[in-house]
């Protein structure tokens, strides 16, 4: 795993996981420039509540649901999805 994976995965999901922040957390000390602006902003996101800390479902069920402007309200001031 990559922090460039983990931050894409997180922010196209808007979940990280506890065992995804004990990974940046234990790896933060070996981070070049980009990689720390990265996880500065990951940590910034959860703050502001655009990441949430939990579990992600998997999608390879064949249950997931394509976003379109039909299935998109706003909740909060961010979009929600069914």
């Amino acid at each position: 795993m990559s922090l460039g994976t983990l931050f894409l995965e997180a922010l196209s999901t808007g979940v990280i996981t506890r065992s995804e922040v004990n990974w940046v957390t234990a790896r933060q000390n070996t981070f070049n420039r980009t990689e720390e602006a990265a996880a500065q902003r990951l940590g910034r996101l959860i703050d502001q509540g655009c990441i949430q800390l939990g579990n992600r479902t998997s999608q390879k069920t064949g249950n997931f649901q394509g976003i379109t402007s039909s299935n998109i309200g706003m909740a909060h001031g961010r979009p929600s999805f069914p």
